[in-house]
């Protein structure tokens, strides 16, 4: 009985040392990455109505529609590559690239093919922030 106590408080205190190893990217983040890089076009609530998006040509994307425009799907690595700079050949595209997200931890993310790729931490949080807002 004495060693699954042993065992028990060695695995509670390697989760506990895991977690504090673990980037710290929350909701709070997130909501901070997205009023900094985000917001001055796309607006506060993501509506594309934001104080640089008067007369901006394309007007920014009304980001709280993702989901309705994929068919109720959030792509989730399309929105993460088009935030990190990658517009698909689009070279007109007005969406700056925001290399700043890109440093600093990684985490483990399945990019849809099964596989898992280190990923930028804060990237990945945006990206759940944004599909937060989707109505």
């Amino acid at each position: 009985m004495r060693a699954f106590f042993v065992a028990l408080g060695t695995g509670l205190g390697l989760a506990g040392l895991i977690t504090a190893c673990a980037p710290e990217v929350g909701a709070g983040g997130a909501r901070a990455d997205f009023a900094a890089y985000c917001a001055a076009c796309h607006g506060n609530d993501g509506r594309g109505d934001g104080p640089l998006a008067e007369g901006m040509e394309p007007a920014p994307a009304d980001v709280t529609r993702v989901m309705r425009r994929n068919g109720g799907v959030f792509p989730k690595t399309q929105v993460m590559g088009h935030i990190a700079g990658y517009t698909m050949g689009r070279s007109e595209s007005p969406m700056p690239q925001f290399s700043e997200l890109l440093e600093g931890p990684q985490v483990m993310f399945d990019d849809g093919s099964g596989q898992t790729v280190p990923t930028p931490a804060r990237l990945v949080a945006l990206a759940d922030y944004v599909q937060s807002l989707q109505r």
